[in-house]
Order: C-alpha cells, then sequence, then structure tokens
C-alpha cells in the first residue's frame, strides 16, 4: 500500500472496521484510550459549542466529545470510509440523546462552509492524508477565530535514535504480527510506511502556522511514541 493513496487509504480502514476498536486496544494495551480522553481535557469543549472530528473512524472520540457539549452543542463525526461510519452509527443509536451526527466525507475538501466550528479533534488521521499540509489549511478555514484543535497520531521519531529502533521493532514485532491474526498484517504493515513521509513534530507546527493558526505546540506522548499538536485559530 502506498502511503497518501487516498483510494487505498479508505479500502484499509473498510476492511480493518471490524476489527479496528479491539486491535487497537490490544496494540496500545488500552492506553489509545486515556490518550483520547486526555486530548478532550486539554482542549476543554464547552456545552453549546460546535465540534468536528475528523477521520472520526468508529466514534469513540466524537461520542467521548458528544458527552461534554450538551446542552446546545453538538459534534460532527466525518470519515472517508464508510465501515467505520456504520459502526460509530450503532454506537451512538444506543445513546440517542447525544449530539453527534456522522457524515461520509473527505479532510481535504470538507463540505461545511467557512468558520462554522468552535473546536475540532483528529485522532490518527492527518498522517493518513494525501497532504497534510492542505488538511490543516481546510481544518483552519472551518475554525471560527480563537478556535482550538488538538491532533493525536504516531510521533515521527529522530532516525538512529534508541527510540526510533524502540518503534520500528514495535510496529515490526508486535503490531504487525498480531494483525496478521486477523488477516490484517499488510494493513498494518503500512503504519511504518506512512511515518516514513509523516512530518515530525517542529515541521507539524510549522505548517500549522503556515495554514494561518496562531499558536501550534507538538509535544511528544507515550514517551514519544505518540505525538499531540495543539493548534489555536
Amino acid at each position: 500500500m502506498k502511503p497518501g493513496d487516498a483510494e487505498a487509504v479508505e479500502q484499509l480502514f473498510n476492511d480493518a472496521a471490524p476489527s479496528y476498536d479491539r486491535l487497537n486496544d490490544w496494540l496500545s494495551f488500552g492506553l489509545h484510550r486515556q490518550w483520547k480522553r486526555e486530548l478532550v481535557l486539554q482542549l476543554s469543549p464547552r456545552p453549546g459549542e460546535q465540534w468536528l472530528d475528523l477521520c472520526c473512524g468508529t466514534g469513540d472520540l466524537a461520542l467521548s466529545l458528544a458527552r461534554r457539549l450538551r446542552p446546545g452543542g453538538a459534534v460532527l463525526g466525518v470519515d472517508v470510509a464508510a465501515a467505520p461510519l456504520e459502526i460509530a452509527a450503532r454506537r451512538s443509536a444506543r445513546e440517542p440523546w447525544l449530539p453527534v451526527r456522522w457524515q461520509q466525507g473527505d479532510a481535504l475538501n470538507l463540505e461545511m462552509p467557512d468558520a462554522c466550528v468552535d473546536g475540532a479533534l483528529m485522532a490518527y488521521g492527518l498522517r493518513n492524508l494525501a497532504d497534510p499540509a492542505a488538511g490543516l489549511r481546510e481544518l483552519r478555514r472551518v475554525l471560527r477565530d480563537g478556535g482550538r484543535a488538538g491532533l493525536l497520531d504516531f510521533n515521527r521519531l529522530p532516525s538512529g535514535t534508541a527510540a526510533a529502533l524502540f518503534q520500528r521493532t514495535y510496529l515490526r514485532r508486535v503490531v504487525v504480527p498480531v494483525a496478521s491474526r486477523i488477516g490484517l498484517a499488510d494493513h498494518y504493515a503500512y503504519l511504518e510506511q506512512s511515518l516514513e513521509r509523516f512530518p515530525d513534530g517542529p515541521a507539524q507546527q510549522q505548517l500549522a502556522l503556515d495554514a494561518g493558526f496562531r499558536e501550534a505546540f507538538h509535544r511528544p506522548v507515550a514517551g514519544g511514541l505518540m505525538g499531540l499538536l495543539m493548534i489555536r485559530a
């Protein structure tokens, strides 16, 4: 699979959707849920605000966010792949009082007006976009002035460091073998390839500033294996 290939990424997440949440729990020892909770807490969503969850997958982050936006607020979850959105819709149907809705769409070309949301989240999505810089520009377009966003993803580490070696070993010796048990070895081998073209933390900060954000700060998470980009419009 070629990194940046939009159709291949869509097919990857359609194929992985039935096992996606279970795999994430196995591969992160459940820690991805804690990282996502921290992301939401740092952004301080408030009741009445309008939020966007880009590359929302099966909807766990959007649902967590929706619980904080009542009364009066709402969250829209957007993903390019249909299968994860079907799972997200079934999950939200169990909590019909939550102000969340789902839409299949492209994070590089959102069918939304300018300056229409107060905040946005993206977990493990920026790395998969064909053009991360264009994704940040589109995010800036739909955020109101003063709006904030947080983007959680794998962290691209300096080549040759002990941390980079550990990350590569983890991907090859843990992630791919576990995924192979359910027929997704090739899909998850893509992770390492996608990191090779992904901007590192300082480069992400600069891309955000170039996209028109007033503030951008990237910090490592999970000992540097993950990274969190916090930005303000």
